[in-house]
């Protein structure tokens, strides 16, 4: 199937926000999306309570504001509200249920060869110009492997699967992983009279979500705009400080880079507090380390204890799953994330580009998709003759 424009492989917020700057320009693209709906990750993949954790502006995609009767933080449910209606207003329609199994470059015919496979398995071959790279960092549910999970005779679960902790009420629940997720899914379960345990196996930043009315991360990306990052981590570590207090304490230790560079340099996302260190600092939420193995009805803990457990939740994240199926990856690393050299510019050989694999966010995947937009615009224009609008 030939296509007259670009493939964008993926339909959440990297593939919409690209399709919707692709239509502003006035150039056709053909979408494939493995589920059966947009942004399957929010609407499938997510817990009831969750809300964003930034301020909406850095999180709309672009030419479309949320709507302005939306809060600060919009739900999950005004969230998708919000994608379903930019995929209306710029009139995207995805291919659903296609799987792209293979995405390769003909060197004799300078196109892509993306193969898919129906869900009647039906295999489809989309023939391009440009591919686009937008299936998300967060393809994949990663598990970690553990000595005696097999044999645990409670329920396992991983994040994904997590939608209120009712079905936990009066349950001992561990929980692995002590990320945004991890630690809004004890404050659940801890509403939900269950018993949680939280392993933390390494350092990390807690910050409040705002400081004195404020966001904390516009707080921070304020102050970058004239100060050095070392300064900027200083300033919001000493105001975390007078709003909760010492972590270590509560073992919680810091990591020796500052919440902002540490997401600069390692891609790693402080945790933002919207109650659960209350529930640790009064113990209704346990902090555990590492886990060493499972046994029948409990776990043992890197440092010899054994505890009994009901239930194990693993919050430990996702993984992209573009190496599994793009064979042209001179732009990503090993884990499937776009090299450091790439960041800035989103493009590589042969008409590849990428959106959203810089772990910059939802604001990250609206700015890749603008520049990736006006590019292939360009080069669209020049092949085909026809005039675009201008992006803005």
């Amino acid at each position: 199937m030939r296509v007259n424009g670009p493939i964008i492989v993926g339909a959440g917020p990297s593939g919409l926000a690209t399709a919707g700057c692709l239509t502003k320009q006035g150039v056709p693209c053909v979408i494939l999306e493995r589920a059966n709906c947009i942004a399957s990750l929010w609407k499938k993949r997510t817990y009831n309570r969750l809300k964003l954790h930034l301020p909406k502006q850095f999180c709309q995609l672009p030419l479309l504001p949320f709507p302005d009767d939306y809060p600060k933080y919009p739900t999950k449910k005004q969230f998708i509200e919000y994608l379903e209606l930019y995929q209306n207003h710029f009139n995207i329609k995805p291919r659903f249920n296609e799987c792209v199994l293979s995405a390769r470059f003909d060197q004799a015919s300078r196109l892509w060869r993306v193969r898919t496979a129906r869900g009647g398995g039906d295999e489809v071959e989309y023939i391009g110009r440009w591919l686009v790279v937008a299936a998300g960092e967060n393809a994949e549910c990663v598990i970690p492997e553990f000595d005696g999970l097999k044999d645990f005779n409670g329920t396992i679960s991983h994040v994904s699967e997590y939608r209120t902790g009712e079905l936990y009420s009066g349950k001992k629940v561990l929980v692995v992983g002590c990320g945004n997720s991890g630690m809004e899914i004890c404050l659940d379960l801890c509403e939900h009279n269950a018993f949680p345990s939280m392993v933390v196996r390494d350092s990390v930043h807690i910050l409040p979500r705002e400081i004195f009315g404020k966001s904390t991360f516009e707080i921070g990306v304020s102050l970058m705009q004239c100060l050095p990052l070392w300064l900027v981590d200083t300033i919001v570590l000493f105001l975390t400080w007078l709003v909760l207090g010492s972590t270590e304490c509560l073992g919680l230790k810091r990591p020796s880079k500052g919440p902002f560079a540490l997401k600069k340099i390692d891609g790693k996302t402080p945790v933002l507090d919207i109650g659960a260190l209350s529930k640790i600092r009064s113990g209704d939420i346990k902090i555990v380390p590492a886990v060493k193995r499972f046994l029948k009805h409990s776990v043992e803990f890197v440092n010899g204890q054994v505890v009994p457990i009901d239930s194990v939740i693993f919050a430990t994240g996702y993984r992209t799953n573009v190496l599994d199926w793009l064979q042209e990856n001179d732009m990503f690393n090993n884990q499937g994330y776009a090299k450091e050299a790439m960041q800035t510019a989103e493009k590589g050989n042969c008409g590849l580009f990428v959106v959203g694999y810089t772990r910059r966010g939802i604001s990250g995947c609206s700015l890749d998709a603008i520049k990736v937009a006006i590019d292939i615009s360009r080069e669209w224009i020049e092949e085909t003759g026809n005039a675009s609008m201008t992006l803005s």
